[in-house]
C-alpha cells in the first residue's frame, strides 16, 4: 500500500501561482510512477501530469503545458506540481495518484492508478 497526502492547495488570484505537494509513504515511493488529477464540481476528473519512477518520461495535459511543471524527490518521498499563471476555471480539487509500477503506463486514465489522496483545494479567483 501506498498513502498519499496532498497539500499546499490555497487561494489565489488569476494569473498567480501555488506549489502542491504529495507526500507518499508505505511501500517504497520511488518505485511507483506518480500523477496529479483535479476534479471540478460537476465535472469529472481529468489528467494534469504524470512522471515515471526515474523521472524520464514526463506527461501532460495540453491545457497545462508550458504553465505547470510536475517534479519528484525520491529522496524525500515526496511529489510536486508547481502551478503558474492559473486560470479561474482551474478551480477544482486536486488530487496525486501512484502507479502501482514504475512505468507511467496510460497517463490520462484515472484507473491506470492504484493509490489515491484525500486531495486539496486550489481556488482560482477572478
Amino acid at each position: 500500500q501506498v498513502q498519499l497526502v496532498e497539500s499546499g492547495g490555497g487561494l489565489v488570484q488569476a494569473g498567480g501561482s501555488l506549489r502542491l505537494s504529495c507526500a507518499a509513504s508505505g511501500r517504497t515511493f520511488s518505485r511507483n510512477a506518480m500523477g496529479w488529477f483535479r476534479q471540478a464540481p460537476g465535472k469529472e476528473r481529468e489528467f494534469v501530469a504524470a512522471k515515471s519512477w526515474s523521472g524520464a518520461s514526463t506527461y501532460y495535459a495540453d491545457s497545462v503545458k508550458g504553465r505547470f511543471t510536475i517534479s519528484r524527490d525520491n529522496a524525500k518521498n515526496t511529489m510536486y506540481l508547481q502551478m503558474n499563471s492559473l486560470k479561474p476555471e482551474e478551480t477544482a480539487v486536486y488530487y496525486c495518484a501512484a502507479v502501482s509500477t514504475s512505468a507511467v503506463g496510460v497517463p490520462h486514465l484515472a484507473g491506470n492508478y492504484a493509490y489515491w489522496g484525500q486531495g486539496t483545494q486550489v481556488t482560482v479567483s477572478s
